[in-house]
């Protein structure tokens, strides 16, 4: 499983998941300050399997009938990782799943 962090994620969220899952950053990739719309497609063209963000308007931005690959936004009061991490265990039940050409939301209300 490949995920890729957005530049809206901190960094250090990486090492939250299990060996089994490779996960990149946004920057790493040589891709910061890419338009959400070119770096999903540059993400789906290198074969990530799905773009994790905190961009709460990400859904919002996007044509969701057309999207190249999988986003996961997670909702938290901050985007400090000691406040994400506790929802990195929905994520990866999120992205284990039947994953889906879709926006999906994590937040601790769910």
């Amino acid at each position: 499983m490949r995920l890729l962090l957005d530049e809206s994620v901190p960094r250090p969220l990486r090492t939250s998941f299990p060996a089994a899952y490779e996960v990149r950053t946004v920057p790493e990739m040589g891709w910061a300050g890419t338009g959400n719309g070119a770096l999903l497609r540059l993400a789906a063209d290198d074969g990530f399997d799905a773009l994790l963000t905190v961009d709460r308007g990400f859904a919002h931005q996007q044509n969701l009938d057309d999207l190249p690959l999988p986003v996961v936004v997670v909702l938290a009061a901050t985007n400090r990782p000691e406040e994400l991490r506790p929802l990195v265990p929905r994520v990866i039940d999120i992205v284990s799943g039947n994953l889906q050409r879709r926006v999906y939301h994590v937040s601790a209300a769910h």
